[in-house]
């Protein structure tokens, strides 16, 4: 439980967004990218082109709703659970088969798949920042312009962070459940390459900048990460201190007589 002693985590993640945003919006990086997918006056990929776009639009999205509906049905059923003691002892086996999370694991779980795309739109829809296949640059109408300057603008667009790919990074939640500690790493590397593989399908049509995907990642690690610190540390804190206070501290002498006893 030493992951989530850190409080200040969420907030290095969140300067290192802003570091990220600034980075890009002072240099020609995401300009010198989006020229790798346009050439010759087209996108390497015409948006909406089949099976491209079930694959890696639809498809998970889609998964992503019914992972969302999932956990719902698993906290309706366990709270008709807590009300029915009998219905509890008749369902704990099938219960830990169906999702070996705690109600906490899960309701956080949850929020977060929700907190993230919608924290993203919601950003969305304040910058205005237009979609590289809206520029003049690469065959649009819009000028380039900055992120404060889209602001005043106020450009019809709303390209920034990129959506999509947020809700691919939502699932970043899943590496830090307790539950699921020991394979933190690992998940944090599946959802990475899920989430970049549906930011680089955007791009590949001009639906979002480098820059887009990048901070959408930086944002949802930020988000979650917070989530965590509310939904974890504390009581894990309290927990502690509450044994510290009333002095149960382990006996390790006790402990081996009770075991040599056993034995």
């Amino acid at each position: 439980m030493k992951t989530y002693s850190a409080n200040g985590v969420w907030l290095k993640l969140l300067c290192l967004t802003i570091i990220a945003t600034l980075l890009f919006e002072h240099s020609q990086l995401d300009i010198h990218i989006s020229e790798i997918f346009y050439t010759n006056g087209h996108w390497l990929l015409e948006k909406g082109t089949q099976p491209f776009a079930f694959i890696f639009y639809d498809l998970p999205k889609l998964l992503l709703i019914l992972l969302g509906i999932y956990l719902i049905t698993i906290l309706i059923l366990r709270h008709k659970q807590n009300s029915d003691i009998n219905l509890v002892i008749k369902n704990t086996k099938y219960d830990k088969l169906l999702t070996p999370l705690s109600t906490r694991e899960i309701s956080y779980l949850l929020l977060v798949l929700i907190a993230v795309p919608s924290m993203i739109a919601l950003l969305k829809g304040v910058t205005h920042v237009s979609c590289p296949n809206h520029l003049i640059l690469f065959g649009g109408d819009l000028p380039y312009l900055n992120i404060w300057q889209n602001i005043v603008a106020n450009t019809p667009a709303k390209c920034f962070p990129a959506a999509h790919a947020s809700a691919g990074f939502s699932l970043y939640g899943l590496a830090f459940l307790p539950t699921l500690h020991q394979y933190r790493y690992r998940i944090f590397e599946i959802v990475t390459v899920v989430g970049w593989t549906m930011g680089l399908y955007k791009m590949l049509f001009g639906d979002h900048f480098f820059s887009h995907t990048l901070v959408s990642m930086l944002l949802s690690l930020t988000i979650t990460c917070a989530l965590a610190t509310l939904f974890f540390k504390y009581p894990v804190a309290n927990k502690a201190n509450s044994i510290n206070a009333n002095g149960k501290k382990p006996d390790t002498a006790s402990f081996q007589k009770s075991s040599k006893t056993q034995s």
